[in-house]
């Protein structure tokens, strides 16, 4: 059997974690960033997903590496984030946003499904603030809502074919995205952790694993996971 994993954002964090846990099960990857992962053994062409024209060079080697998969997951990780407010949001930022966040993933989706069969999955991953919403992360919050309305239409879309889909919420992961956005601050660190009923920020292979278990479970399928240890709410 030849399983394939193509992902978005595997350079670091969930996306690398994930990027290994499906090499260690026997998955070629392909990771598809601006940035080389560390690891040689995942597969990588630099891309810029802000770009309108980014595919367009691009997609006839991602294709080449689809090509005559017995099982191939695509996981949409890759995602930008910044501090904004509905007072003050820069346009040209939230369109910046929407590109890497929510197009791109629609474009790849466009490209792949017309080579993927029964068993192959589209997954996505969003957000604690795909359902809800923190002061400051406007232009985030907007486009993590819109990758949960992004797989639940992809569901309905994928009637027949055999392909299932599923958006995974990461919470508080030990990330370099969320250390910089505290600028490192262990202070702001384990504050995080103690809004968290289990009183720990997630490790990167949780999600992965929670990835890997949608990816081989046709039957999560339009399914919205929180994976976040227990958020609690106040």
């Amino acid at each position: 059997m030849t399983e394939r994993l193509i992902i978005t954002g595997a350079s670091k964090g969930i996306g690398l974690a994930t990027a290994e846990l499906f090499l260690k099960a026997g998955y070629q990857v392909l990771n598809l960033s601006r940035t080389t992962p560390p690891n040689s053994d995942i597969q990588h062409i630099a891309v810029d997903m802000s770009r309108h024209d980014w595919l367009s060079s691009h997609a006839a080697a991602i294709l080449a590496f689809a090509e005559n998969s017995s099982r191939l997951t695509l996981i949409h990780n890759a995602a930008a984030i910044t501090s904004d407010a509905v007072q003050n949001v820069q346009m040209s930022e939230l369109r910046r946003l929407l590109d890497i966040n929510v197009v791109a993933g629609a474009e790849l989706n466009q490209l792949l499904m017309p080579h993927m069969t029964g068993g192959d999955s589209i997954l996505y991953v969003g957000s604690t603030l795909s359902e809800k919403a923190v002061a400051n992360n406007f232009s985030y919050v907007i486009s993590k809502h819109a990758v949960v309305g992004m797989m639940r239409a992809t569901c309905q879309d994928l009637l027949g074919t055999g392909l299932h889909t599923a958006c995974i919420c990461p919470g508080f992961t030990d990330t370099e995205m969320l250390r910089g956005q505290v600028d490192n601050s262990e202070e702001i660190l384990k504050s995080l952790a103690g809004n968290v009923t289990l009183g720990r920020l997630i490790a990167p292979k949780e999600i992965a694993e929670t990835l890997f278990f949608a990816a081989e479970n046709p039957v999560i399928n339009g399914a919205v996971l929180h994976a976040n240890l227990g958020q609690i709410e106040h």
